[in-house]
């Protein structure tokens, strides 16, 4: 007698569990084209750095928008609630494990302060950098139209889970589809990880989207609430949706595969699942001109309810030119990503991010331990 079920699972994957297949026609890593574009701004890498404090101060973002790359500043973070914040975030790191959470709590429950946001933006901008800058949904109304006119180049709307619907009784939820019509500058927002919710989000007008949802190294939003899906299968649900909006409305949004990256393999993983982007965060604090001078922490780790992150140490051991172009002298994965995903491109034979979206996939579950026996020996002593 079959049993009726009350629902199916679908086995999804992350980046230890599949492998890209080379191609039948290679070509020259320096011949290959690995610009992103989001809206009309192009970048001559496409990687994004995350929006957290120990990432990103206005010190970092100018260095990696001069490097090519896409700086996100958090402008609901550190930055933008106290004039020093250099003071705020030695407090942090130097505070014991057991103390470091309630810290948090406490220095995030400083009110944002608008002076800040718009002196932060104008910051980088003198220099000629690329501005972006993140915010939380409950802040965006207030808060964007402020950073647009300061002169940020970005919107970046991002929480743990983002959707073009929400339903609540005390508020009108943020209408992205207002939002778009409203700024004149290009619409990021995050993080989502299916087809249908990457698909609604499209429609609304937005220039880019972020996805995942718990991967990243800090967050712990998995753990304390048990959602999200590994970043291959998101990454490739998200880009399915992407084209089939593209052919439906002529325009490209831009998908970023956002946490889950550790070394150069992930990355281009991402990429072949479909990415156009991707977000570095813990990753980047071990250049030595991180703010978090080795420390990292997630987002939602100073919630005044339900922390959903964690201070971790990931210790300064390189520089950003390093990390980003080389040259390497670890053979880890950890330093000269560019050049792997160049690399990557040029044995699967695509010139182009597109061509290398294409890219076959197989599911692999041995492929970082086949035939490594001395490896794992060496790493267990």
């Amino acid at each position: 007698m079959s049993l009726p079920k009350f629902k199916e699972l679908e086995r999804a994957y992350g980046f230890d569990e599949v492998a890209i297949v080379p191609g039948d026609v290679t070509a020259n890593p320096d011949q290959t084209n690995i610009e992103m574009k989001i809206r009309d701004i192009t970048f001559a890498i496409p990687i994004v750095a995350a929006a957290m404090d120990a990432v990103v101060d206005t010190d970092f973002a100018i260095a990696f928008s001069k490097a090519g790359g896409l700086p996100i500043l958090n402008c609901d973070g550190i930055q933008v609630r106290y004039e020093n914040p250099e003071e705020t975030l030695a407090e942090i790191i130097q505070a014991p494990d057991s103390e470091v959470t309630a810290l948090m709590q406490k220095i995030y429950s400083e009110p944002i302060k608008e002076n800040l946001v718009a002196k932060r933006i104008k910051k980088i901008k003198k220099t000629g950098a690329i501005c972006a800058i993140s915010l939380v949904p409950a802040n965006t109304k207030k808060l964007a139209p402020l950073a647009e006119e300061a002169g940020a180049d970005i919107i970046v709307v991002q929480s743990t889970v983002t959707t073009a619907r929400h339903i609540s009784k005390s508020y009108r939820g943020l209408s992205f589809t207002d939002l778009c019509h409203q700024l004149h500058v290009p619409v990021i927002v995050g993080n989502a990880v299916t087809y249908s919710s990457a698909l609604e989000l499209m429609r609304t007008g937005i220039d880019g989207l972020l996805v995942g949802i718990g991967p990243g190294a800090a967050c712990t939003t998995r753990e304390v609430l048990g959602v999200g899906v590994p970043q291959v299968t998101a990454t490739i649900d998200c880009a399915a949706a992407r084209d089939v909006y593209f052919k439906e409305s002529g325009r490209y949004v831009s998908v970023i595969t956002d946490g889950g990256i550790r070394i150069g393999s992930d990355m281009c993983k991402a990429f072949a699942a479909g990415a156009d982007g991707v977000v570095f965060g813990s990753i980047l604090t071990r250049a030595a001109e991180a703010p978090g001078k080795g420390y990292h922490w997630g987002m939602s780790q100073p919630s005044a309810t339900l922390p959903r992150g964690t201070r971790i140490r990931t210790t300064v051991n390189s520089t950003l030119e390093r990390i980003l172009f080389g040259p390497s002298s670890r053979t880890d994965g950890t330093e000269n990503y560019v050049g792997a995903l160049r690399n990557s491109m040029g044995v699967c034979g695509a010139l182009t991010m597109r061509e290398f979206q294409k890219s076959k996939l197989v599911i692999a579950p041995s492929i970082k331990t086949e035939g490594k026996y001395f490896q794992a020996l060496q790493h267990s002593y």
